[in-house]
């Protein structure tokens, strides 16, 4: 690839910073981006879009939650010559009515550039950086899925396909989907969280708990039941079966649910109890 860079949005978050790392260990030249950083990128500043993207020659896309990806960010960076764009969405956004998720896919796949969208499960990270950390702290977690098992995938696996994926031949225009190793009901992880650093957790699976601990936040209960909906149709799916994605474009096996945890447990996001 060159000298040419690959620009990361929102390097500094949680999935950027682990792509960008794994790119510079691959030896690949890399633009961090973030509306801080010596790249600056915002999502909400169109003037930064430019100089961002100027000279880049592939791209790793991820929209914050909420923001959707305007397809002139999509269109400008295929004028000026992005020509790989990788997308990070989720997994079962149609089941769910992601409709954010699902027009950034539409908005990518339509822009002129060759893409590749990787579709996640539940983050292992959610749990010490991302929207559970003051759940588990707390120790009491109320997410709708009852006792469905999930893919949780580890935000390092994911960083490392992505970097396989924006580096090599043969990826463009797919769709992969990517889970963690082994499929966990929120109850089997809040007992793995329990058991590795002592932290008491108690899970609620019902919609009645959601509603309860989502009030207690100060949530609009239009927005609440609305989550709930979406929450019901991917129960209906059922238990996730784990794909061996990670280990086929990477060469090595995933994470494993507890290796995450062991390696949180030691970090400054959970503090010991």
């Amino acid at each position: 690839m060159g000298t040419t860079p690959i620009l990361v949005l929102g390097a500094t978050g949680s999935a950027g910073r682990r792509v960008a790392a794994h790119l510079r260990t691959l030896g690949v030249p890399v633009r961090p981006a973030s509306r801080h950083g010596a790249t600056r990128f915002d999502w909400h500043d169109r003037g930064t879009w430019e100089p961002a993207l100027r000279g880049a020659g592939r791209m790793f896309l991820m929209a914050p939650d909420g923001i959707p990806v305007d397809p002139d960010l999509a269109g400008l960076a295929a004028d000026l010559g992005v020509g790989h764009i990788v997308l990070l969405s989720s997994r079962a956004i149609e089941t769910m009515g992601d409709q954010r998720l699902i027009e950034a896919e539409d908005t990518v796949k339509k822009c002129g550039a060759a893409w590749t969208v990787l579709r996640v499960d539940w983050f292992d990270q959610n749990f010490d950086e991302g929207p559970f950390r003051g759940a588990v702290l707390a120790g009491e977690l109320a997410v709708p899925v009852g006792d469905c098992r999930q893919g949780f995938v580890d935000l390092d696996d994911v960083g490392a396909v992505a970097a396989r994926v924006l580096t090599e031949d043969g990826h463009t225009d797919r769709t992969y989907e990517l889970t963690g190793p082994q499929a966990l009901s929120f109850a089997e992880a809040c007992a793995v969280i329990e058991d590795v650093t002592g932290r008491p957790m108690t899970f609620h699976g019902s919609e009645d708990a959601y509603r309860v601990a989502q009030a207690a936040a100060g949530r609009p209960e239009e927005s609440v039941e609305r989550e709930l909906a979406s929450y019901a149709a991917l129960r209906a799916l059922g238990d996730t079966e784990p794909l061996d994605t990670v280990p086929r474009l990477t060469g090595h096996r995933a994470r494993t649910f507890r290796e995450y945890v062991t390696d949180a447990a030691t970090g400054p996001d959970w503090p010991r109890p």
